[in-house]
């Protein structure tokens, strides 16, 4: 998936001339912590939330310009990156946001609350959905065994997913829609697999 699909488009930006007050301001009235800092349309700068918690009173921010504070070289990524980059990008550099650049212009921002959604929506976790955490008998064959074995009872797997931390056996996470879960663990567990855990 690609952070095209889920970045904020026309995203609220400020001059980089404007004073913190008037950032204050726009992030109240949008519901936003993350501000693009632009000069003549391109981007020169970020600033966020949490760089403003540094003045304590409404009065320290009256006369001082955004470029003052503002993060001068910040973190970017492109539109057609995928949001496993923007996600690896955020947690690196401990981050809650990135502007999202196509060649040098700004088009919009994603922020880790934007990504949660987006695994929120590949992973089905809102949906009415059935998991079976297995452990399969054979790492290197046994993903495909488990998914033959799950549609061969008419049920539709959504999405699949491992901790990669583990370093014993690997439990794996298949998340379905809502089916009858009690045939496919039989199933599995004639064919050597091991079931862990069923969420119905």
């Amino acid at each position: 998936m690609k952070v095209k699909n889920w970045i904020r488009k026309d995203p609220v930006s400020i001059e980089r001339t404007a004073l913190l007050q008037d950032a204050v301001q726009l992030m109240k009235k949008h519901s936003i912590r993350h501000l693009p800092v632009v000069d003549d349309g391109q981007l020169v700068g970020f600033i966020t939330e949490s760089d403003l918690r540094q003045f304590f009173f409404p009065s320290m921010i009256e006369d001082i310009p955004v470029h003052q504070v503002m993060v001068t070289d910040p973190i970017t990524i492109n539109v057609n990156s995928s949001i496993e980059t923007a996600a690896r990008l955020i947690h690196d550099y401990k981050i809650g946001g990135l502007p999202v650049l196509d060649g040098n212009e700004l088009v919009g921002v994603i922020t880790a609350s934007d990504l949660l959604s987006a695994f929120i929506e590949v992973m089905g976790i809102l949906k009415s959905s059935s998991r079976l955490d297995v452990i399969v008998s054979d790492a290197s064959v046994g993903i495909e065994d488990v998914t033959k074995i799950i549609k061969a009872h008419d049920c539709e797997i959504v999405s699949i997913a491992t901790d990669s931390r583990s370093k014993k056996k690997k439990v794996y996470y298949f998340r379905m829609e809502k089916c009858d879960l009690g045939p496919i663990v039989r199933s599995l567990e004639e064919a050597g697999h091991q079931v862990v855990s069923v969420m119905d």
